[in-house]
């Protein structure tokens, strides 16, 4: 906001990001510092006369989130912007809540992303959807379904997510990954959704590794649709480890869902 009013009034000019002050390049150096002096001096007087209500606008999304969690986010996103894809050498990116606190969004993982700060800016917490209803969707659950009653062992767990060992397993360890909200089509997983099961998948192939020291890959994977072999219309995604010698020719993996297809060779 302040850089569209310096803008409007003649004092800087936009290039790209970047505001510059019009005529700096014909300034020199005391010039230079007589500007940066008489800035400091107004923002102190400012700061002086508002007091804490300088900073009330961010009020409403004040709150501690740990920096072991923002590196998390930060690094999830690999320095880019999620929403315009922005580099961070570019722009400075932040931490932000999917679903904003004041409208019941919480401090987990899946409902954190990393924005620039004009995207953050942009979406600000006051969007106008009825985000309480959001709320009370991520709950929605069918009584037939195996997934929404489960009667398994679960081996992780966060808040829109959980895990558990398939029960026809193609591998030993073969794992699945659900969103606790019913919703039959991955396609139709909300964002946060889709940032609670990479968390598990990445927290669960770790701990495979580990575990077994017989894993040399991994096939990931979801059925959508009838057509594509999904027998249970509760939105699950597949981890199925992978062993040197598990099969005669895994070369093509996925492709071998049509089994004429999986060699690509000519």
């Amino acid at each position: 906001m302040v850089g569209r009013v310096l803008v409007k009034n003649g004092i800087v000019k936009k290039e790209k990001d970047i505001f510059e002050l019009i005529g700096f390049e014909e300034l020199s150096d005391s010039d230079v510092s007589e500007v940066r002096a008489d800035c400091e001096n107004r923002l102190n007087d400012f700061l002086e006369k508002r007091g804490d209500a300088a900073f009330s606008h961010r009020t409403k999304s004040s709150g501690y989130i740990s920096g072991s969690i923002r590196y998390k986010i930060l690094t999830r996103a690999r320095r880019r912007c999620e929403l315009c894809g922005i580099s961070a050498d570019d722009k400075a990116l932040e931490v932000d809540h999917i679903v904003p606190r004041n409208k019941g969004g919480i401090d987990d993982e899946s409902n954190l992303q990393a924005l620039c700060y004009s995207c953050n800016a942009m979406k600000r917490d006051t969007d106008s959807t009825d985000f309480r209803g959001w709320n009370e969707e991520y709950n929605y659950r069918e009584e037939d379904c195996i997934f929404c009653n489960l009667d398994r062992e679960l081996i992780a767990e966060n808040e829109l997510a959980y895990a558990f060992r398939d029960k026809f397993p193609v591998t030993d360890l073969h794992t699945l990954v659900v969103p606790k909200r019913h919703v039959a089509d991955y396609f139709d997983l909300h964002q946060p959704e889709l940032n609670a099961i990479n968390l598990l998948l990445s927290e669960i192939r770790e701990t495979l590794m580990i575990e077994d020291s017989t894993i040399t890959g991994l096939n990931e994977g979801t059925n959508v649709g009838e057509s594509s072999g999904q027998t249970v219309f509760h939105c699950h995604v597949h981890l199925i480890p992978r062993r040197d010698g598990d099969t005669e020719s895994p070369r093509g993996g996925v492709r071998g869902v049509i089994s004429n297809k999986q060699s690509y060779d000519e």
